[in-house]
């Protein structure tokens, strides 16, 4: 039978953690290890932790100071590499959320019976005290269900870690997570991507897996945290870092083509008026540019807009 892990990391995270602790103790099919890193907390986190160890099998790693969630969730993943096989199966866990029992079972089950590298539920939503503010968390923030792998070397991505699971071979390409990488399930998203044609890779499922907290203080919660020049920088390191990394030579001659193209494209668009060269690109792209938009007439405003550059949008809208 597979094994699998779960890794969680923790900042001062005392408020809801021991109701994440106790969903994980609720699970109709109980993991097989926890590996939590405690991320320098000065709250009482580390105790509450301490206090689940004769509950749980759980194993804690601690940093004496905070190194932010990308490198605990990377130091979470690296002690747990050498616990797991290839067939084994690896979930993430944030502090704050609550996992409904069935969690476990049904992304394993959906995982053995597919190809797929990965596997995402969707998630109920709910307010600091507990209360469902939202039956689905995919159609509150507008996420689409599949992405091209082209999508994703543009910086878009559907996945939300604590709602996933993935096979432990995926570890040979996910790790060392690149220092650039700022969300870590983002490049976890990618690798699983990568080895698996039209995104085959990836499988998503409409049930609810988690309540996923929203309180003001997620380190990523609903809606835009970023202004729109704001995120069009990130995608633009996001593709840069592609560039600089193994993985981009495992990508086709066109992808590699792609990615090159958009980095030119982004660049031109921040700093340019206008630049109707890449019309027909753009248009051949739409989909991978603009996967969040639907319908024809929502494409061809989105292309038509994607010739004008940040600076004129920005002076029109208002909006940075």
């Amino acid at each position: 039978m597979s094994k699998i892990g779960i890794v969680l990391a923790t900042y001062n995270g005392e408020k809801y953690l021991s109701q994440m602790l106790d969903s994980l103790l609720a699970q109709t099919r109980p993991a097989d290890f926890i590996v939590a890193v405690e991320d320098g907390s000065t709250d009482n986190t580390a105790n509450i932790l301490e206090s689940y160890k004769d509950r749980l099998p759980l194993q804690i790693a601690r940093f004496p100071k905070n190194q932010g969630h990308r490198a605990a969730f990377a130091k979470s993943l690296e002690i747990a590499q050498p616990l797991l096989g290839d067939s084994d199966m690896i979930a993430l866990a944030d502090q704050d959320d609550i996992w409904l029992p069935q969690k476990l079972q049904i992304l394993e089950e959906t995982l053995q019976q597919t190809d797929a590298n990965l596997v995402f539920g969707d998630a109920q939503v709910i307010d600091g005290k507990g209360k469902i503010i939202g039956e689905s968390w995919r159609q509150m923030s507008g996420i689409p269900e599949n992405l091209s792998l082209r999508a994703i070397l543009t910086g878009y991505t559907n996945v939300t870690g604590c709602m996933t699971i993935f096979k432990a071979k995926l570890l040979k390409q996910i790790l060392p997570i690149p220092e650039q990488v700022a969300v870590h399930d983002q490049w976890i998203t990618f690798c699983a991507s990568l080895d698996a044609p039209n995104n085959k890779g990836i499988k998503s499922i409409s049930a609810p897996v988690i309540q996923y907290r929203i309180h003001g203080e997620n380190a990523i919660g609903l809606g835009q945290t970023h202004t729109w020049t704001g995120n069009l920088k990130l995608n633009l390191q996001w593709a840069k870092m592609i560039l600089t990394t193994p993985h981009f030579e495992t990508l086709s001659p066109s992808d590699q083509e792609f990615v090159k193209r958009y980095i030119a494209y982004v660049n031109d668009l921040l700093s340019k008026p206008f630049i109707p060269q890449y019309l027909v690109w753009i248009a051949r792209n739409a989909s991978s540019i603009y996967p969040h938009v639907k319908g024809i007439p929502g494409k061809i405003l989105h292309i038509l807009y994607g010739i004008v550059g940040a600076s004129i949008i920005t002076k029109i809208s208002g909006k940075r």
